[in-house]
């Protein structure tokens, strides 16, 4: 193996209720990448790569976004320097938004795992990603049925959420899901939509984005406590072609949020999935 993606604290977390949860369980299931994000991102590379389904999952995320994180996602030197590092704050996402008038959309995003329950239906730690109405222009995944969370649920703090297709098949089976409400830990949420099968193994293979609930990051942070929590920020780019240049006003931008003197360092990472 010539170098590795360090686990996200969030993952971490995850990793650490399954282990006491269950010993005997496998617990690789529950760590998935945050698009964005992500704040839930677990992933490896190795020498020649991760092969065709890694490259499939990550390709839908989208290459022309860049992603602002506390790390970066493949650690070369001292873990404990990035460790350190302040949070990002769901805050910073909205000064960003409101300072880079180049970017197409800023999403803020953060995660978590917890149970989800649909009557005596049960699926353990599937991962739950608060987010905003901009997710569908980060990624190339749309809901197959219903609709995903729009600006409206956002602002007003709506307990909803798009399921992957994977959840649906665990929980619903054949009965239709929209429109009736699952337990999300011990938060209810009222299923809006259902993502179409986008498949990836997890870990190895790639995230498994068909394990994934999407709830407004509003909710989030209301049902799940945003506020302690360390975020990442998917920024979309105007285009491809200006993407370095675009990178260094986004750096620009993000030293000014955090009043950063020329002389100091960044205390914050950007990555891209050209980096995996």
């Amino acid at each position: 193996m010539r170098e590795f993606c360090y686990w996200l604290k969030e993952s971490a977390a995850i990793a650490a209720r399954a282990l006491r949860a269950n010993k005997s369980r496998a617990i690789l299931t529950t760590l998935g990448i945050v698009i964005g994000i992500m704040a839930v991102a677990t992933t490896m590379t190795v020498s020649n790569g991760l092969g065709n389904n890694f490259e499939e999952s990550i390709s839908s995320v989208g290459s022309d976004v860049l992603y602002v994180s506390r790390m970066p996602w493949i650690i070369t030197g001292d873990f404990f320097r990035y460790r350190n590092r302040p949070n990002i704050k769901f805050d910073e996402s909205e000064a960003l938004s409101r300072r880079l008038k180049s970017a197409r959309a800023v999403n803020p995003s953060t995660g978590t795992a917890r149970n989800v329950k649909y009557r005596s239906n049960v699926l353990e730690n599937a991962i739950v990603i608060g987010t905003t109405e901009a997710q569908m222009m980060m990624s190339s995944g749309v809901p197959e049925f219903g609709r995903f969370i729009s600006a409206v649920d956002v602002h007003s703090k709506k307990f909803v959420c798009v399921i992957g297709s994977e959840i649906r098949e665990s929980l619903f089976g054949g009965i239709d899901p929209l429109q009736r409400d699952i337990k999300i830990g011990r938060h209810s949420f009222r299923v809006i939509g259902v993502m179409e099968k986008q498949g990836g193994g997890g870990f190895f293979g790639g995230p498994n984005f068909d394990r994934q609930i999407f709830i407004p990051i509003t909710s989030f942070n209301k049902a799940y406590g945003g506020s302690r929590r360390d975020f990442t920020i998917a920024v979309k780019a105007p285009s491809q072609e200006g993407l370095e240049e675009f990178r260094y006003e986004l750096i620009g931008e993000m030293r000014g949020i955090r009043g950063l003197k020329p002389t100091e360092e960044d205390d914050f990472s950007i990555n891209s999935m050209d980096s995996l």
